[in-house]
């Protein structure tokens, strides 16, 4: 097993539909212990979801909006004599006048919601979390959606996930001498409840499904999780600053790439 004996703290998990609930089973499939964090009306789902997992992990508090829950959280380990091996950040949001082809008449105060939350965030829980990592270094992986290219709707969603990307490869720079390594995970689309606030995303599927060498499923959240505790593991140690597409290939290709070779 990839994770055995190692303790992997995951955020964003929603619901049995979320990525990072796809993330944390497969964690746990592969032998690490999973921590889950969640805050406010949602730890109610997070709880729930939880209870899907075996063992069902502990969920602690952390509201990434909130500069003083990265720290309680980070005593809150230390206190327990606690490490992590692996961190998945997993955590996006952006209010509703920043998306759906409402970029140009965003207001700043909500940009900045989105970039603080989807991007900053990651930045925080690893400064914050990175001194219970052991000598010996660790993994953190956050979860993207390819921002090389403007998607329509996504807007300033997709300002934010260029700006992770960016916190990525810095975070990787930064840390690299503490041998911890940094990478993101770029997904093709799922159907999560995050998704479902996208006005337009569900084309996405459909264009995925049409284009992408291997095909995509977007109801298949699986390969994501493998993807994700594969950067967890001691398998990639000189792997950081990277950006893993599990997209089905769609990031590959220009035009339609089953159509002709079907023909």
């Amino acid at each position: 097993m990839l994770l055995a004996g190692k303790r992997i703290l995951v955020t964003g998990v929603l619901t049995p539909a979320s990525l990072p609930f796809a993330v944390a089973r497969q964690a746990q499939a592969d032998g690490a212990e999973v921590l889950l964090t969640s805050f406010g009306r949602a730890m109610s789902l997070t709880r729930r979801s939880a209870s899907r997992l075996s063992p069902r992990p502990e969920v602690l508090e952390l509201d990434v909006a909130r500069d003083q829950d990265f720290e309680a959280l980070a005593a809150l380990l230390s206190g327990r004599g606690l490490r992590l091996d692996g961190i998945v950040h997993g955590v996006a949001f952006a209010p509703g006048d920043a998306l759906g082809g409402a970029f140009l008449s965003t207001p700043w105060e909500s940009a900045a919601v989105a970039l603080r939350i989807s991007a900053y965030s990651l930045k925080q829980l690893a400064v914050a979390l990175a001194p219970l990592m052991p000598e010996a270094g660790g993994s953190i992986v956050t979860l993207d959606f390819d921002a090389t290219q403007a998607w329509p709707g996504y807007d300033w969603m997709g300002v934010s996930k260029a700006a992770l990307e960016s916190v990525v490869r810095y975070l990787a720079q930064y840390l690299g001498p503490r041998q911890i390594r940094v990478n993101a995970v770029s997904a093709g689309p799922t159907f999560t409840t995050a998704a479902k606030g996208i006005p337009g995303f569900s084309r996405f599927p459909e264009v995925f499904a049409e284009q992408a060498p291997l095909g995509w499923d977007a109801r298949n959240s699986d390969p994501v999780g493998k993807a994700v505790v594969a950067l967890l593991s001691d398998y990639f140690p000189a792997t950081t600053g990277e950006m893993i597409h599990v997209d089905g290939g769609y990031h590959a290709v220009g035009a339609s790439a089953r159509g002709p070779a079907e023909a």
